[in-house]
């Protein structure tokens, strides 16, 4: 049905799972600030694109470990029809995405560009 689970590549470890969502939802994010930030003139015509090639990568990266979610939404309802170990999981899902997104906005404010 679409659950997300601690993968094959997490070896059963919950830590594993949630780092993987933590990182690649602070990557997705940075790429999202970055893509549709002010200062970048003609290139943010692209934004779209990096934003949509971005996911696919990252999808890519954690379907191994955990199927990757980085949207608590995506994970919820998938998890409330899936019942048992899914219901069990989904705080993973709901927990990393919230964390990532905090990390990646202080990293933003770190290495935001400035206005000229």
């Amino acid at each position: 049905l679409g659950a997300n689970g601690i993968g094959a590549g997490c070896k059963g470890c919950w830590c594993v799972a949630l780092t993987v969502e933590v990182v690649l939802t602070a990557l997705f994010v940075l790429v999202v600030l970055g893509a549709t930030h002010k200062t970048n003139g003609a290139t943010g015509n692209f934004a779209g694109l990096a934003i949509g090639l971005s996911l696919i990568l990252i999808h890519l990266v954690g379907i191994y470990f955990t199927g990757t979610s980085v949207n608590p939404a995506r994970s919820i309802g998938p998890a409330i029809f899936a019942g048992g170990e899914a219901l069990t999981n989904v705080w993973i899902f709901i927990v990393g995405p919230f964390i990532g997104a905090l990390v990646a906005a202080i990293l933003w404010k770190i290495v935001e560009p400035k206005e000229k």
